[in-house]
């Protein structure tokens, strides 16, 4: 009765969509990196420098939404060093990944301390606020969970839809899709496979940076370094989930941020009592693992994902 309470509670469903929003955007950055046919671990360091860039901008006195298009261009420059890495010159897209998420945390933490040196607390910013849809706000369950919300949770929820129409419904979406499947196709149009995925790694890039602003500027209002705790590493897992569509992608968000809201609560009823918090913490990657293996079976992996491509290859 306890697990049902909670489930139909509005707080419960505000707290897992407001959870899964800085996913949704990073996951929708790796889809797209993916999609073109490179993989991208280095969005777990792209996340903090993200958090940083926006938080750092907005406490020098920059405005809340020029803090986002601060950390996005953030993001995409390390898209762009990650791209010319992996594209033209053809390194393995493991090691430039975690290479790049060594160099970005650890910029990031030198940044930190050349702007802040003598600070021993984080210092809070004016984040975002929640902002009510008139009348929508007002619906049962829903209009909590959904209306009532910062709007960058509403901009990730436009952008599931915004990279659904751009993949599916336009000749630039055929043609990133084609540079994963089929590159030596994109190439017979005349058509630049390089220029391609390193464009598609530069806008996912940009996608993770502004996911990692979320967590500073709208779920909480400073930066401390342990804040992305492992969430790029999730994206990763609910791309595969979501088998390679924004849709699917956007439903494993929500999955594990519930998992995630749900263990919190948990925690605070008589069940949690007799039982070691630890358990309540791995719980959702358990079930999102489980989840995983599940979808994962009937997923179909972009053909030429982290495969090498040379201009006139066959």
């Amino acid at each position: 009765m306890d697990i049902l309470d909670i489930l139909i509670s509005a707080s419960f469903w505000t707290a897992a969509i407001r959870i899964a929003s800085p996913l949704i955007f990073a996951a929708l950055g790796e889809l797209i990196c993916e999609r073109a046919g490179v993989l991208n671990l280095g969005i777990e360091g792209i996340m903090v420098v993200g958090a940083f860039a926006g938080w750092l901008t907005v406490y020098l006195g920059g405005g809340l939404w020029f803090g986002v298009c601060v950390a996005m261009l953030a993001g995409m420059a390390f898209g762009l060093l990650h791209g010319v890495l992996c594209v033209p010159f053809g390194l393995s897209q493991h090691v430039v990944g975690l290479g790049i998420t060594l160099l970005a945390t650890s910029l990031t933490y030198y940044c930190y301390r050349l702007a802040l040196p003598e600070v021993t607390s984080p210092p809070k910013i004016a984040a975002f606020q929640p902002w009510e849809v008139p009348l929508l706000s007002d619906l049962p369950l829903v209009g909590p969970a959904l209306f009532s919300q910062t709007p960058l949770t509403y901009l990730a929820f436009v952008l599931v839809v915004v990279v659904s129409v751009v993949l599916y419904r336009t000749p630039l979406g055929l043609a990133l899709r084609a540079a994963g499947e089929n590159p030596a196709a994109v190439e017979a149009q005349g058509l630049s496979v390089s220029a391609i995925r390193i464009g598609a790694v530069m806008a996912g890039s940009g996608l993770m940076a502004v996911g990692g602003a979320f967590l500073t500027m709208s779920a909480f209002n400073s930066f401390f370094f342990e804040m992305v705790n492992g969430r790029g590493w999730i994206c990763i897992a609910l791309v595969v989930f979501g088998s390679w569509r924004p849709g699917k992608t956007l439903l494993g968000a929500v999955l594990f941020a519930a998992f995630d809201a749900l263990q919190v609560r948990l925690q605070q009823t008589p069940l949690g009592a007799g039982i070691p918090y630890q358990y309540f913490l791995m719980a959702p990657y358990i079930l999102s693992i489980l989840a995983l293996v599940v979808m994962s079976r009937r997923a179909q992996v972009p053909a030429a994902l982290m495969v090498p491509f040379n201009k006139g290859e066959r």
